[in-house]
């Protein structure tokens, strides 16, 4: 399991943000004691997962709702696509993605596969969580 998952199933049953980053800073020994705006100012592209995962944690414990992740994500530069899709499903499970922006997705971008909304549906329905860490 990758240290994003194992953030997301930190996340699920309510674990707090400073608790996540602990345990993650612990486990995977990666330092996730700068802020966005510490990163922001030297961040610049990299392909390196150890140079990638931190920045996106620390962009999904400091946000306040699913959209402030996905914007810190997006005001780093850089991979910006990655960062958020690391930030974005920890902060949902933090917080949740707000109805609109879920209806404005499925309206705007899968307008032309419904298929893919009711497979994401059964699965939201299905209750699937993460296997815990080894």
């Amino acid at each position: 399991m990758g240290e994003d998952h194992h953030a997301i199933w930190l996340a699920f049953p309510g674990a707090e943000a400073g608790q996540i980053r602990q345990t993650i800073e612990e486990v995977y020994g990666y330092d996730l004691s700068r802020s966005v705006d510490q990163i922001r100012q030297g961040y610049r592209f990299s392909e390196i997962c150890q140079e990638t995962v931190p920045e996106a944690l620390t962009c999904a414990v400091e946000a306040e709702s699913f959209e402030d992740a996905v914007r810190n994500a997006v005001s780093l530069g850089g991979d910006t696509d990655t960062l958020a899709a690391i930030a974005g499903p920890i902060t949902e499970a933090m917080h949740v993605i707000p109805p609109d922006i879920v209806v404005a997705a499925q309206e705007r971008y899968l307008r032309k596969v419904p298929a893919i909304v009711d497979v994401t549906k059964a699965m939201y329905a299905a209750g699937t969580y993460f296997e815990p860490p080894s």
